[in-house]
């Protein structure tokens, strides 16, 4: 059973700020979490394969081929903005 006093260390550890009030659901919610896993503890997963990924999908590669890219020339000159033979885009940081 969580108390009042773990929640908010797990609050203060992930950071969130919680307000007055919410307390209560959240110990309730959590509560209900933890006690699913609980159940999920007491399964019988003897015989049970592990599994390596989330589905039975596996890799597709393909093979690397060359393939025609477009001119600089015609690049740069498509662009809405360009300089010296450079792209120009707005400043991200000021």
């Amino acid at each position: 059973m969580l108390t009042k006093k773990d929640l908010e260390k797990l609050a203060e550890l992930a950071r969130l700020d919680l307000k007055k009030g919410e307390e209560d659901k959240l110990l309730k919610n959590l509560g209900s979490v933890l006690d699913y896993f609980e159940e999920l503890k007491n399964l019988d997963t003897e015989k049970i394969e592990p599994l390596t990924g989330a589905t039975e999908s596996s890799n597709v590669f393909r093979e690397d081929s060359e393939e025609q890219s477009l001119e600089k020339g015609r690049t740069i000159e498509a662009f809405p903005e360009n300089s010296g033979g450079y792209l120009k885009v707005p400043p991200v940081f000021e």
